[in-house]
C-alpha cells in the first residue's frame, strides 16, 4: 500500500472505535446516536435474552435462580461488541455468537436456560423494538419542545403580516403566525403518529417457524401465554401472532419516521427560503460559519433537518420492501432492515433535536416582512381590489382598469395606490384601506387561534 503524504500508515477500516458520525453531523452527538449505536443494540439484545428467561421463570418453565443468573450475566460491559460483529458473519446475525458468550457467562448450571426455545430472529426483532422504543421516546421529547416553541412564536406573531407565496411568487398577504401555526400542526401530526407507533411496538416470540413448539417441548402447557409474559418483562406489547414474516411493526416504524422527517423538513425548507439574504424575514438564532466567507451566518440547523428529510423516504423504502418476506422466516428480508432502520432512527432523532433548537432560537424580522409586502408596489392586494372595485365600476371595468394599472406599476415604477388615486371615478373610495396588505390577511388570525387550541 502506498503511504499517505505524511508518511504515516493508512489506518485500518473502522479505526477510531467505530462510527462516530463524521459524515453525519445531523445526528452526531445526539441522544439518538447513543440510543442506536452498537452498544445500545448489544444492550437491547441482552435485555431481550434476559427477559425471555425471566418470562419463562414467571410461568414456572425455568427456575427463578436461572432468571437471576441470566439477568446478572447480561451486562453489556462483559461482552466485546467488535468480536461479536466479526463472528456474526458466520451465522448471518449477531445473536448466534452472543448466545454462545452469554451461555458461557451464565455458567454450566443455568447456561441451558439461555435462549431456550427461541430463534435468533425472536431476539433480534425484539431488540430492534427495544431500540426503537428508546429512540422514539427521545424523538417525542424533542417534538414536544419544537411544538411548544412554535406555539409561542405563532401566538406572538398572530397578526404579523407577510407575503404569502405560491409557486415561488407573491400571491396574497398572510401572517407569520399562521405559517408558524401550520408548522406546529405538522409537528403535532408527527407526534401523534409516533406516539401510536411507540405504544404498539411488540415483542417477537415464535420459535423456529412461529409455532412456539419448542416451548411446549420444554414443558409449557400453554405456550401461547409466553409472549404476554415476555412483553410484560420488556414493557412492550404482545403481538396477536409471531410476526417473523408479518412485518407490520417495521413498516409502521418506517411510516412514522419518514413522516416525521418530512414534517420537520417542511419547517426547515421554509426557514431556508425565508432566511435568504434577499428575503431576510427569518434567521436562525446562531448561524453556522463558513470556511471561506467570514461574513456568512449559515442556517445550519435547517440545513441538517432538510438533509435528513431528503434521506428518510429512501431509507423507509427499504423497510417497506422487506414486507415481501417469504415462508415462515425469510432469508435476507429481515436482515435488510437493520442498517436502514438504524439510519432512519438516528437521522430522525438528530433532526428532531435540531428542529427543537431551530424553533427555540428562531428570529423573526417583521420589518423585512413588511418591506417585502411592498415589493410588487401593491399588486399583492390585486385580488382584494378586484372584489372591492367591482361594485363601484362593474366587473368588466374593474378588471380592465386593474390590468392596465398593473402594467403601469412596472413600466412607470410607481405604486398601485398612486395610480389608483389618479382615477377620478375612484375619488370616493378609501384607497388606503383597500391597498394596505396588512388589512388583507383574511381569517389568518382566527385560523391561528384555532390551530393553537390543539394540544
Amino acid at each position: 500500500m502506498t503511504p499517505p503524504p505524511s508518511g504515516r500508515e493508512v489506518p485500518p477500516v473502522g479505526y477510531g472505535g467505530g462510527d462516530a458520525g463524521l459524515l453525519g453531523p445531523g445526528w452526531a452527538g445526539s441522544a439518538a446516536a447513543s440510543a442506536t449505536g452498537d452498544g445500545a443494540w448489544l444492550r437491547a439484545l441482552l435485555d431481550a435474552e434476559a427477559a425471555l428467561t425471566r418470562a419463562q421463570a414467571a410461568l414456572g418453565l425455568a427456575p427463578a435462580e436461572a432468571a437471576a443468573a441470566v439477568t446478572e450475566a447480561a451486562d453489556p460491559d462483559r461482552f466485546d461488541v467488535g468480536a461479536l460483529a466479526e463472528r456474526a458473519r458466520a451465522g448471518g446475525n449477531p445473536v448466534i455468537p452472543l448466545v454462545a458468550d452469554l451461555t458461557k457467562a451464565v455458567g454450566a448450571e443455568y447456561g441451558p436456560y439461555v435462549h431456550r426455545g427461541a430463534t435468533s430472529q425472536d431476539i433480534m426483532d425484539t431488540a430492534t423494538m427495544l431500540v426503537a422504543a428508546r429512540t422514539l421516546d427521545l424523538v417525542l421529547a424533542d417534538l414536544g419542545r419544537t411544538g411548544r416553541a412554535l406555539a409561542r412564536t405563532a401566538a406572538e406573531h398572530r397578526d404579523t403580516p407577510m407575503p404569502g407565496r405560491t409557486l415561488t411568487q407573491h400571491a396574497v398577504p398572510t401572517t407569520f403566525g399562521l405559517k408558524a401555526a401550520g408548522w406546529r400542526s405538522l409537528v403535532l401530526d408527527a407526534r401523534d403518529r409516533t406516539e401510536r407507533v411507540r405504544e404498539s411496538l411488540p415483542v417477537q416470540l415464535g420459535g423456529a417457524a412461529g409455532t412456539l413448539a419448542a416451548f411446549g417441548a420444554y414443558g409449557a402447557a400453554h405456550a401461547e401465554e409466553l409472549p404476554e409474559a415476555y412483553a410484560r418483562e420488556l414493557a412492550l406489547t404482545a403481538p396477536l401472532l409471531p410476526w417473523h414474516t408479518l412485518r407490520t411493526p417495521v413498516a409502521d416504524l418506517a411510516g412514522c419516521l419518514a413522516f416525521t422527517a418530512g414534517a420537520l423538513g417542511k419547517v426547515a425548507v421554509d426557514v431556508l427560503t425565508l432566511s435568504r439574504t434577499e428575503i431576510g424575514e427569518l434567521s436562525e438564532g446562531s448561524g453556522g460559519g463558513s470556511s471561506a466567507m467570514p461574513h456568512k451566518a449559515n442556517p445550519v440547523r435547517s440545513t441538517l433537518v432538510a438533509a435528513a428529510a431528503r434521506r428518510a423516504p429512501q431509507l423507509a423504502a427499504v423497510l417497506y420492501g422487506s414486507l415481501v418476506a417469504e415462508d415462515e422466516r425469510p432469508a435476507g428480508a429481515w436482515h435488510a432492515e437493520w442498517e436502514p432502520l438504524r439510519d432512519l432512527l438516528r437521522s430522525v432523532g438528530g433532526a428532531a433535536r435540531d428542529a427543537a433548537e431551530l424553533a427555540e432560537g428562531l428570529r423573526v424580522h417583521p420589518e423585512a416582512m413588511r418591506r417585502n409586502l411592498d415589493l410588487t408596489r401593491g399588486l399583492i392586494v390585486s385580488e382584494r381590489l378586484s372584489a372591492g372595485l367591482a361594485p363601484v365600476l362593474g366587473r368588466p371595468r374593474a378588471k380592465e382598469l386593474l390590468t392596465e394599472l398593473a402594467r403601469r406599476t412596472g413600466t412607470e415604477r410607481r405604486t398601485l395606490r398612486e395610480l389608483l388615486a389618479e382615477e377620478t371615478e375612484l375619488k370616493d373610495i378609501d384607497l388606503d384601506d383597500l391597498t394596505d396588505p396588512a388589512r388583507y390577511t383574511g381569517s389568518a388570525g382566527a385560523l391561528t387561534d384555532r390551530a393553537l387550541e390543539r394540544r
